[in-house]
């Protein structure tokens, strides 16, 4: 084997760890991004609301998204390169995020949704003083 076969083998080995590191580094930043499990379950709020609107706030993914899209590109890149010995580590987290950054936006959207209808029900049910 020559030289070069050796050489272009380790810098092989080099990009692939490199690129196990840029995935697992792209999943931690994605991970980080994700709301504080503590700030959904702790919100303040006056009223019905102030509480879905502070809980709306607090279920903000940041970055999340974009990290984790970073970590598929990383890995998709490095599975077709045949980088990865064993990937299997890697696929189950990149699923698990989307999973939960998914999970995180519908809760988000959902306490939006409960946010915009409070107010039109609350006028609908209160009875005016000239009605009573």
């Amino acid at each position: 084997m020559s030289q070069s076969t050796l050489d272009d083998d380790d810098l092989f080995g080099e990009a692939a760890s490199e690129m196990r590191d840029d995935v697992e580094a792209s999943l931690a930043d994605a991970r980080a991004s994700l709301p504080d499990p503590d700030a959904i379950w702790e919100v303040d709020g006056e009223n019905a609301l102030g509480t879905l609107n502070t809980l709306k706030s607090a279920l903000e993914v940041g970055d999340a998204r974009e990290h984790l899209r970073d970590a598929k590109k990383w890995f998709t890149m490095g599975q077709r390169a045949g980088a990865f010995d064993d990937a299997d580590d890697l696929a189950a987290e990149i699923d698990r995020l989307d999973d939960l950054i998914d999970d995180v936006e519908d809760a988000r959207e959902d306490a939006a949704e409960l946010a915009s209808t409070l107010p039109g029900l609350r006028s609908a049910l209160q009875v005016d003083d000239g009605d009573a």
